[in-house]
């Protein structure tokens, strides 16, 4: 596989705050950034060692900016598939299109994992109303309605418990392709961030216990309160996933864990860095955007263990305006992403506590 020394130019698609941190990483290595987003206030180009604003469309733009770097990436998995065909069809892309392709969809993903032997929730596709009666007769209520693409943070779902709930679904899909998946019991809500090297060399950090509200992440926890057999569990489950992707790069995959039942149920993959992941940047030996960085450009994994006790927590809206007692607290850990609008729910930084023994 080719290896992208240190001094290189790596591509990133998406200028949000994951494409800013991975900046940050590759700086540290001597690589050079050009971040490619149509949002000419992109937060990732404040850091960036040049930037292209042009539609993700824009074949032009994009054969400029494949031509420029040495390896591309993505920060954010709403990439069009077109535009990732069109950059690999000039430079390196890690992850693939196969990862994009696969993971924008969630019908294609859920195939995927069971194909690959990983329990998902049971799911039915529907795109009419009356597909979605015959869905509802084979899942059951409750049950979780959800667009099959572009959704994220509880955007495009409907949890539906009674009649009032599904009267709702059309009016959120819209009558675009669609999934029912029937509701998972659960105690905890964890996610595995592993990262997969080019040269096919694999290294997971250890699991993140997650809350989340409106649909949102607000804190994440690490060790997660789980055993050691589901820790272990959950790390295999996640290599098989990337393994069966082909995957380069970090990415995350967000699962249920039944305690009493010793079960791991898989709810979705991240193909990128996740915000499950920032506690590493202080938290664990490796960051995992330093990972990212290492695991496309074929440098060796880094170290994932955990520096201690970990917590992070998410900064939406104007809560990053009260950011006074972070800095004043010896122990935190605390992350602006240079967003200028504070909007309700819009992520605008984090602060990481680690507590060392």
């Amino acid at each position: 596989m080719t290896q992208i020394a240190p001094g290189g130019t790596i591509g990133i698609l998406g200028g949000g705050q994951l494409g800013r941190m991975l900046a940050l990483a590759a700086a540290n290595f001597g690589y050079r950034c050009h971040v490619f987003c149509p949002d000419k206030r992109s937060p990732a180009f404040q850091v960036a060692h040049k930037v292209t604003i042009a539609d993700y469309e824009d074949e032009e733009a994009l054969e400029a900016f494949s031509r420029d770097v040495d390896v591309a990436t993505y920060e954010f998995e709403n990439v069009p598939a077109v535009t990732a065909e069109l950059v690999a069809r000039d430079t390196l892309l890690r992850p693939g299109v196969k990862a994009l392709k696969t993971t924008q969809d969630r019908l294609l993903e859920k195939d995927f994992l069971n194909e690959s032997g990983v329990k998902t929730a049971p799911y039915k596709a529907f795109e009419t109303e009356e597909e979605l009666k015959l869905a509802m007769k084979e899942i059951g209520r409750p049950a979780v309605a959800k667009t099959r693409r572009f959704g994220y943070d509880g955007k495009g779902q409907v949890m539906i418990k009674s009649r009032a709930d599904l009267d709702r679904v059309m009016e959120v899909t819209g009558g675009a392709p669609a999934i029912l998946e029937g509701f998972v019991t659960f105690d905890r809500e964890v996610s595995v961030v592993v990262a997969r090297s080019a040269s096919g060399d694999v290294a997971a950090f250890p699991v993140s216990e997650n809350v989340h509200t409106n649909h949102i992440l607000d804190t994440t926890t690490v060790p997660a309160a789980i055993s050691e057999m589901l820790e272990a569990k959950a790390k295999v489950m996640a290599t098989r996933v990337a393994n069966a992707l082909e995957y380069v790069g970090v990415m995350a995959v967000e699962m249920f864990i039944n305690d009493g039942a010793g079960e791991i149920v898989v709810n979705e993959i991240a193909p990128r860095v996740h915000n499950s992941g920032h506690w590493t940047i202080e938290g664990a030996h490796t960051s995992q955007f330093e990972q990212h960085i290492r695991a496309i450009c074929d440098l060796p994994l880094g170290g994932t263990d955990a520096r201690g006790k970990v917590r992070m927590k998410n900064l939406l809206g104007t809560e990053i305006l009260d950011y006074e007692p972070y800095l004043a607290d010896p122990k935190a850990y605390f992350h602006h992403y240079g967003k200028q609008e504070p909007r309700p729910g819009r992520k605008m930084g984090h602060v990481t506590w680690v507590e060392t023994d």
